[in-house]
């Protein structure tokens, strides 16, 4: 992949949608579009969006029982993404089945912890131990049960690639050296996911809400 960074589409304007994507799609490898999205437009805004040629980040975290979430993303088969998310700590059953159901061509990834949280958010949730432990229990599982890879924070990849040569990092939460954090609690730099072992960056804030956003893609992918 010549371009790693996904653009985090989140909002429910299409118009907006559209033309963000039109003004970076030479700056990026793909688009992700997630809930907000997906809840004001369906299957047929995700089409919309596809029209552009790039490869689409259906990022709906899907977390269901087994049968719900295989019937799920039948249903999304049609669109056919790129990548597809389901939460990790649905289970075994629930990646297996998820995967099986995937179309042939999406990558299914598992979001171990989101970037938003630490570990007092976990203890808060009855999780015992550090973010790090977590992440590679649940990256273990993702593992076992046959998807492609998983979300995880750049404070993470590393460990788990290690530990899973051959799978498929997606690493949200990134931030340039000199960007406001936001609501994002463990966070790196472009480069320093990168280097750390990220198969795909996740990149929204920083690009979408500068005055400049093909100016800021373009700054951001300098860096890789």
């Amino acid at each position: 992949m010549s371009n790693r960074i996904y653009v985090a589409i989140d909002t429910p304007d299409l118009s907006r949608a559209l033309a963000l994507a039109k003004r970076v799609r030479h700056h990026v490898g793909g688009i992700k579009l997630g809930l907000e999205f997906f809840c004001a437009h369906g299957a047929a805004g995700v089409r919309e969006m596809a029209h552009l040629d790039l490869p689409v980040f259906l990022d709906l975290k899907l977390h269901d029982i087994p049968n719900t979430v295989a019937k799920a993303i039948q249903a999304l088969g049609p669109i056919a993404p790129a990548i597809l998310t389901v939460h990790a700590s649905g289970g075994r059953a629930m990646l297996e089945d998820a995967k099986a159901a995937a179309p042939t061509g999406t990558k299914v990834v598992a979001v171990t912890m989101l970037t938003s949280l630490d570990a007092t958010d976990l203890s808060d949730t009855g999780v015992t131990g550090a973010p790090h432990d977590h992440v590679l229990r649940l990256a273990e599982l993702a593992h076992d049960a046959g998807v492609d890879g998983i979300v995880c924070s750049g404070a993470e990849v590393a460990a788990a690639k290690a530990a899973w040569p051959k799978g498929f990092f997606v690493v949200p939460g990134v931030r340039p050296a000199d960007g406001p954090v936001g609501d994002q609690k463990r966070v790196v730099t472009p480069r320093q996911a990168i280097d750390a072992g990220a198969s795909i960056l996740v990149i929204g804030r920083p690009i979408t809400q500068a005055d400049d956003p093909d100016a800021a893609a373009r700054a951001i992918a300098a860096t890789l």
